[in-house]
């Protein structure tokens, strides 16, 4: 019996060609865009799911606000005593690491190399991560503080085939360090990213208990069923009474433990390790590819219902000569069930070749190899079960309940029921369709409005060299030659990127403030050249000097005395104008000075957040150095500061950024959303246009006689494809008016996220809207066309 179905089904769905194909198209390509984005977000909803001890491990995260700030601030490193401490303190923790992240040149015998990924961890390291060793002890490999462990892939690319175990390399050019284990290359899925990795039982700043100078990342392995609640109210509580003065006075801080499988998609913490996913794009990219496979699904429903008048003859006579209702059923859930299984082989065959593709527009390694065997297999199954489902049930039980004797007097086209059910199909197609276009327009417009935003730094043609920690001496004997080169137009160096400054200071003195006043702001240590090279532009007072310069590097720290410049922002939270400002003493982390110039507000972080206080300072030790060009022969201009570069620091590798390619990478998150959804809108649309015009098909076939009479009577071929294709374009109008609100108040949302944003404007609605109906109506009109020019003899000898 089965047999017989399986032949059957498999000659209808080759008689109708037309139907087969457009409806395999559309499920192929919705299935194999769900399979793509269902493998993205599976790679990132698995960060850091790997280690044994996942469900125990805690990042914490560190919280401040000062008596005299608006708000808290809560960043991912800490300070150094917490995990130590905590340790001791509290029963509930079973073990705990600090790690330090440097930029550090690497040197084994004549091959050298800047690793960026270099880590220094405390000794429990392994023991509480689960990096799979090739070769050493996990147990004992940062025991010695000379210990060194790398990477399958660092190890070939410093011995080649020799064994890695026992070589020592030379880091920093000081530093000699032995290699004591190897492991597998960390996963792309993991937010702990290190080439290299050593003991920090070496460092003297390892060794020190402060609360303050937050430079570190803390993780803390919880012991079995350790509430964490618990475990963080201790933690605070211990803080609260060891600075209970402070806290009194309003000086405040406190640790939250993040679940470390949480940290990649739900830390709200500045700083992160490595740069974090959203919660909320993961959520918005999961509702894309649920849609589009329902979209597929309802494409194949709609396309099935409006074949079912064709087919209402074949119904009629089967349940005549005595087909129950069960084995009409069961050949339509087979017919859907051999279409839904050929579009799934189709979709995964599609799916597999536009991995590559995929992988690089959203920045991951993707393919089949992210899923687990036996998970891909059970995935499979569901899917082809679900969409068998949803895409065949009700053609199924709509087609078996036909009244045989309806069917045969050929009063089916006459229900209203098949009709209301295809227009509200319809119409959902296209308020998706709508919907994703707005969105991806808006979306857009945000990235580009970011991208040309003035933020008040001049980032073009800045050239930002990572030079991993060198003096003011050092670093002017480099910019003096580096300015003579021609086609650079100033260098100078700061310690931290400023599109991206992290250093978080206090202002505990000011002119006019009580002496427990206390400003958290953020500061820049900078050479004086600093305004030049990136356009700050001052509002009051003058730029740094060579004797700021002089005073602040002083090797008598007593007789150290520092210029300050704060921007505008810094100036209204100390209660003074910019005029007022200048000349004004104040004191930041032990530093004393007068404010020497006060710069036009400028933005140093992402512009999701607002501009917030920040100081600029002169001081001996820096970690970039800046190099403005004039963008004129820019090759020969990287050519001719690399040969100024090898002379001057031969023991690092030349490497080199610009400061508007760093811009950018700050908002890949959004950039690669905004891309995937581009993408998929346009997938959106080619299946909605695909059943469109599947509906067109059958449309104008039931009208064939309609069009002939009107053709006889005069009608012009404009007239009959605007009688034809009417009905379409007004569910399309429907449709832009439904998902107009909806785009709207969800790209609303979605831009609140950014404290610089653009309005939403009303001609992105009118466009979307102007689109849509364009493309159904081209879509519709190649079938209403054909039946419009056909010739009215021949259509009125067609038919019933």
């Amino acid at each position: 019996m089965i047999k017989n179905y399986i032949k059957t089904a498999w000659r209808n769905l080759v008689i109708n060609k037309v139907t087969s194909l457009i409806s395999v198209a559309g499920l192929a390509v919705g299935i194999g865009c769900f399979i793509l984005l269902a493998t993205y977000l599976l790679n990132e909803l698995r960060y850091d799911r790997f280690h044994v001890n996942a469900n125990r491990i805690m990042r914490v995260a560190y919280n401040y606000k000062s008596s005299d700030d608006a708000e808290a601030k809560s960043v991912a490193v800490t300070p150094t005593a917490p995990v130590p401490v905590f340790k001791q303190q509290l029963q509930e923790i079973e073990d705990g690491v600090r790690i330090s992240w440097y930029n550090n040149p690497v040197q084994y015998q004549d091959k050298l190399f800047n690793e960026k990924r270099f880590f220094l961890a405390d000794e429990p390291f392994f023991r509480i991560f689960s990096f799979k060793f090739l070769r050493g002890n996990a147990a004992t490999a940062l025991k010695d503080p000379s210990a060194l462990v790398i990477t399958a892939s660092t190890a070939k690319k410093y011995f080649g085939t020799e064994d890695a175990i026992g070589k020592v390399l030379k880091v920093n050019n000081k530093l000699n360090m032995m290699v004591t284990g190897v492991v597998e290359d960390v996963p792309e899925y993991s937010q702990i990213k290190f080439d290299i990795i050593g003991s920090s039982a070496g460092s003297e700043h390892a060794k020190t208990r402060k609360w303050d100078s937050a430079n570190d990342y803390s993780y803390l392995l919880l012991r079995p069923g350790v509430n964490i609640n618990s475990v963080e109210q201790k933690m605070n509580n211990y803080v609260a009474e060891m600075f209970k003065d402070d806290f009194r006075q309003g000086h405040k801080m406190w640790f939250k433990l993040e679940p470390l499988t949480d940290v990649h998609l739900k830390s709200q913490a500045t700083y992160p390790l490595t740069p974090s996913g959203n919660i909320r794009y993961i959520y918005v990219l999961g509702a894309v590819a649920i849609i589009l496979l329902l979209l597929a699904c309802v494409n194949f429903l709609n396309l099935v219902t409006a074949k079912a008048i064709e087919r209402g003859h074949e119904i009629g006579v089967r349940k005549v000569m005595g087909a129950a209702r069960s084995q009409l059923f069961t050949q339509f859930i087979i017919e859907s069930a051999m279409i839904t299984l050929v579009s799934l082989l189709a979709g995964l065959f599609l799916a597999d070749v536009s991995f590559k593709w995929f992988s690089d527009f959203s920045g991951q390694q993707l393919g089949f190899q992210t899923w687990n065997t036996s998970w891909l297999i059970m995935a499979m199954v569901a899917l082809f079960v679900t969409v068998t489902f949803l895409a065949g049930t009700y053609p199924s039980l709509y087609l078996s309940a036909f009244n045989p004797i309806v069917t045969l007097k050929g009063k089916l086209t006459n229900t209203s029921g098949g009709r209301a059910l295809r227009k509200s199909l319809v119409i959902f197609q296209f308020v998706v369709s709508v919907f994703f276009m707005i969105c991806t327009v808006i979306a857009g417009s945000q990235l580009r409005y970011i991208q040309h935003l003035n933020i008040g730094i001049n980032r073009s043609q800045v050239m930002v060299i990572d030079v991993g920690g060198k003096s003011l001496k050092d670093i002017k004997s480099f910019n003096n030659e580096v300015t003579q080169l021609p086609g650079v137009l100033y260098a100078t160096a700061s310690y931290d990127s400023p599109v991206d400054v992290h250093g978080g200071y206090s202002i505990n003195h000011a002119d006019g403030k009580n002496s427990d006043y206390n400003l958290s702001v953020t500061a820049l240590p900078v050479e004086k050249n600093f305004l030049n090279t990136l356009g700050l532009k001052l509002v009051q007072g003058i730029n740094f000097t060579d004797a700021d310069e002089k005073h602040s590097t002083d090797a008598d720290e007593n007789k150290r005395y520092y210029g300050f410049i704060i921007n505008e922002k810094a100036a209204k939270a100390l209660g003074w104008t910019a005029e007022e400002a200048i000349g004004k003493h104040i004191g930041l982390n032990g530093r004393t000075g007068e404010v020497r110039g006060v710069v036009q507000n400028f933005n140093f972080a992402s512009l999701h957040q607002e501009i917030t206080p920040i100081v600029m300072f002169t001081e001996d030790y820096f970690g970039k150095v800046l190099i403005k060009t004039s963008g004129n022969n820019i090759a020969k201009t990287i050519s001719a500061v690399k040969e100024k570069w090898s002379a001057f620091n031969p023991a690092t590798p030349f490497e080199y950024h610009f400061l508007d390619q760093e811009f950018d990478d700050m908002y890949k998150a959004e950039q690669r959303t905004g891309s995937i959804l581009t993408a998929f809108t346009l997938v959106t649309i080619f299946i909605s246009c695909l059943g469109l015009f599947g509906l067109a098909v059958f449309s104008t076939r039931q009208r064939v006689k309609e069009v002939g009479v009107r053709k006889v009577l005069g009608a012009s071929v404009f007239s009959i494809v605007k009688l034809v294709s009417g009905d379409f374009l007004k569910l399309v109008i429907i449709s832009v008016i439904i998902a107009s609100p909806i785009a709207w108040y969800a790209m609303h949302r979605w831009l609140l996220d950014f404290a610089y944003k653009i309005s939403i404007q009303i001609w992105v609605f009118i466009a979307a809207g102007a689109v849509a109906i364009l493309i159904a109506f081209i879509t519709v009109s190649v079938q209403s066309l054909k039946a419009a020019l056909t010739n009215p003899v021949k259509s009125l000898r067609s038919g019933d």
